[in-house]
């Protein structure tokens, strides 16, 4: 019996794909599993047809609707073809006769090649290329890469590379394994560390008493291609992964995604970072997903993150990848304050939002201090807490890195007093902050032992250094302990840390990602405008600053939308016109997202959107809006969440950035510039939410980061 599966370059346009498309994809699969060999080439409907043109013989089109087409890898033997592209009938064939299926000799995997694309590319390059000794892989042998899985035709075109600039030209079309391979080597890798991290991850599934690798037999390594090809088996599964695009990337990942989440151990902490879209998040589900399957009796992990809407979409995330609930079970998913909540066990509330700095205004009328609550505030979290600081001595001896307000030694004596009347008056009252709730628990966890045998932090960035003693202590100092995924990029808050400061050490356990797997070209360049030129501190300990450089998506679609109205009535009329046509070419309500900067703003928008009968949700909590409505939040709740389409409203003047949010240069030079660049980062995390489209409105003048940018 014949069965269709399906390539991870296939389930990448799922997201895209009419609902017309996608119902034609789930007949084309029962024909596979209803029909023989011999119906499949004799039914009028599936037309699965040999090309004329093609440069391989074993990749065909079928059928998919009216005018699409899907193109499959039809091997000489066995029952298996493989769906790799579903396209408009022309580009569908276009494409089609320019590809190359091979089996590659180390990983044993199928590999597909733009051979019409490379035998173009390579002459040229050849013909510019300079002296043997000055090109990209001069100092790797024809053994070594051979040894990798680097077959004739790619070694031809890698000898012919001078940089890696030139290899990102090359790499959509190379072979998927060898792509991954010289990607590796290119960055710095050793042929050692490539192997170990890259090569044999594919290996895992090959047994040592396995004949040698027949490269003619794409059926048998169509199922050892289990990183890149889905072999589905039951109409709800295939159902279920065209119904819920977001659920196939759970399913699915990047062989360098698979490498990171699935590598069998870490001696210690390691570390992913990347821009948004890069598969941080995935790659920690699946590494959750990993470790659980290696857990002892009575070990448990800890999923954790900044804020309650990311929990509601970890735990989301977990179940797709993880049917059983028993073993689901044994992960606690929950906020690091909540967290820390939980081992103090505490009755005292929790400041809100607006009762802190009036706090710390009365503490300093009662000792005289002259200064003003925002400094104190943040003299208490950016050195007091983050320090650890326990004494006046220790106070006195500290230096206030990061602060750009002087502060001389003989005025320390002072503040230290008004943060001791602060605090004191805090636990008399029964209130708590959320830092100094982590800085006991924190305590608890170091004097009376770690809780979790594994701990996975996702959106790392946004952490507090006492929230990092807290995690470092929640799991002891073993291998696999701490796995942490974050972009400084994305980093909205004010908070700075140095991991090796509170005992995180990732050194040779880091890894960076610079693929953007969901949003189009147009949206990331659109969007990366915004922060380009502006430094980024990295989150491991490193000399040099984080940078977008080389972040890219190979993702195509329309440029960004924008509109600049003159009333506040008209960019919501704006917005619901660009929602409605959304709506109209088939886009879903619950895969549109609305984002503004404040809350009264999304209540406009949903009034406004329902008023014009447009069903409409705010996002709050740790909830996700009803599927079938559009999801209205602000920019912080966006964050960690994707959407098809996005529309970021209210990017005005006075909103972007928020001056309340910005302290002012004049109280403290350096916070004023952190502030400012949390607000960039703002913005920018939230234009990066679309996928496919994105729309971006103002009142009045817009807001300075976008005239900046040029965008």
């Amino acid at each position: 019996m014949p069965h269709l599966a399906f390539d991870i370059g296939f389930c990448s346009q799922l997201g895209k794909l009419q609902g017309t498309v996608k119902q034609g994809v789930f007949d084309a699969w029962e024909k596979f599993e209803r029909l023989t060999l011999d119906q499949l080439f004799k039914d009028p409907g599936l037309k699965l047809e040999s090309l004329k043109r093609a440069r391989d013989p074993h990749i065909r089109t079928i059928r998919i609707d009216q005018g699409t087409r899907g193109v499959v890898l039809a091997p000489d033997s066995g029952d298996t073809y493989v769906l790799l592209r579903v396209m408009p009938h022309d580009k569908a064939i276009d494409w089609a006769i320019k590809q190359k299926a091979s089996v590659n000799t180390v990983t044993r995997a199928v590999e597909i090649r733009d051979i019409a694309m490379l035998d173009e590319l390579t002459p040229a390059y050849e013909r510019i290329a300079p002296a043997a000794d000055q090109r990209l892989f001069t100092k790797v042998s024809d053994g070594d890469l051979a040894a990798l899985g680097i077959d004739e035709t790619t070694l031809r075109q890698a000898r012919a590379l001078t940089d890696v600039e030139q290899l990102e030209v090359f790499a959509p079309y190379f072979p998927q394994d060898q792509r991954e391979v010289l990607e590796y080597l290119a960055a710095g890798f050793s042929v050692e560390e490539v192997w170990r991290d890259v090569v044999s991850v594919s290996l895992a599934q090959v047994s040592p008493g396995d004949a040698p690798v027949d490269t003619d037999d794409f059926a048998t390594a169509i199922h050892r291609t289990r990183t890149r090809i889905a072999l589905v088996t039951a109409s709800e599964e295939l159902r279920d992964i065209l119904g819920k695009p977001f659920a196939a990337w759970r399913v699915f990942l990047h062989p360098s995604q698979h490498r990171i989440a699935y590598r069998a151990s870490y001696s210690g902490p390691a570390q992913v970072t990347g821009g948004p879209g890069t598969g941080k998040t995935v790659v920690a589900l699946h590494r959750v997903r990993h470790l659980l399957g290696h857990l002892r009796d009575g070990d448990r992990i800890l999923l954790t993150t900044y804020t309650n809407a990311l929990v509601a979409a970890l735990r989301s995330g977990l179940a797709s990848l993880v049917e059983d609930e028993t073993l689901r079970d044994r992960v606690d998913i929950m906020t690091v304050d909540a967290f820390a909540g939980r081992v103090v066990s505490t009755s005292r509330r929790p400041l809100r939002g607006g009762e802190e700095e009036p706090r710390w205004e009365q503490a300093a009328r009662a000792t005289g201090f002259s200064g003003t609550g925002q400094f104190l505030a943040q003299e208490y979290k950016h050195v007091v807490l983050a320090q650890n600081l326990r004494t006046l001595e220790e106070y006195e001896d500290c230096e206030r890195r990061g602060r750009g307000s002087a502060l001389p030694i003989t005025s320390r004596a002072l503040v230290w007093r008004t943060v001791e009347k602060f605090t004191g008056r805090l636990t008399a009252d029964g209130l708590r902050t959320y830092l100094g709730t982590c800085a006991e628990a924190a305590d608890l966890l170091e004097s009376g032992g770690p809780r979790y045998r594994h701990v996975v932090v996702d959106e790392a960035q946004d952490l507090h250094p006492v929230q990092w003693r807290l995690l470092r202590a929640a799991a002891p100092s073993r291998p696999d302990d701490l796995f942490i995924a974050g972009d400084p990029h994305q980093r909205i808050y004010d908070s700075k840390v140095s991991l090796k400061a509170v005992g995180v050490r990732v050194a040779g356990r880091s890894t960076k990602m610079r693929k953007n797997y969901r949003s189009t070209h147009e949206i990331l360049s659109w969007s990366t405008a915004l922060l380009v030129g502006r430094p980024f501190e990295q989150l491991a300990d490193d000399a040099r600053n984080e940078t977008l450089l080389g972040y890219r998506s190979s993702l195509h679609g329309t440029r960004p939308e924008m509109l600049g109205a003159e009333s506040e009535a008209a960019e919501l009329e704006g917005l619901v016109e660009r929602v409605r046509g959304w709506l109209d070419s088939g886009i879903a309500a619950g895969e549109i997202g609305v984002s503004a900067r404040f809350n009264k703003n999304g209540d406009k928008a949903v009034e406004r959107l329902r008023q014009a009968g447009i069903p409409a949700a705010r996002l709050r909590g740790d909830s996700i809006a009803e599927a079938d409505a559009v999801q209205v939040g602000t920019m912080h709740a966006f964050k960690g969440l994707e959407f098809r389409c996005v529309a970021v409203i209210g990017a005005c003047v006075g909103a972007l950035p928020f001056p309340k949010a910005v302290t002012p240069a004049e109280v403290d030079r350096l916070q004023h510039a952190a502030d400012l660049l949390a607000e960039r980062c703002l913005l920018f995390v939230a234009c990066t939410r679309a996928r496919d489209d994105l729309y971006v409105s103002w009142t009045g003048e817009p807001s300075a980061f976008l005239v900046e940018a040029g965008v």
